[in-house]
């Protein structure tokens, strides 16, 4: 499996697992507590940041600008197409 669609599944699974859907959302930053950084290699957090830009530009993640910083939740009408992803690069099926 290429580990692009595996650290894009993780970010996915972070905000899935914490019910982030549509007007729920958390910190940018919550995203990435999820990943090791021994797991993924050198550069984990820079390619992880950009496979998250790439979820952002796919439509599959929300961003919303606050005073407080950014926050982001998942994208509720593409809700099967997140799920998919999920269960297809980690093996977890989300109800």
């Amino acid at each position: 499996m290429d580990n692009s669609i595996f650290i894009k599944a993780k970010l996915l699974y972070a905000l899935a697992r914490r019910r982030k859907w549509g007007e729920s959302h958390t910190a940018y930053e919550n995203m990435f507590k999820t990943l090791k950084s021994e797991s993924l290699g050198k550069n984990s957090l820079k390619e992880a940041t950009e496979l998250a830009e790439e979820l952002f530009r796919e439509g599959l993640i929300i961003k919303k600008p606050t005073s407080y910083g950014l926050q982001v939740s998942l994208n509720p009408y593409r809700a099967h197409e997140i799920k998919s992803i999920i269960n297809d690069a980690l093996g977890i099926n989300i109800s």
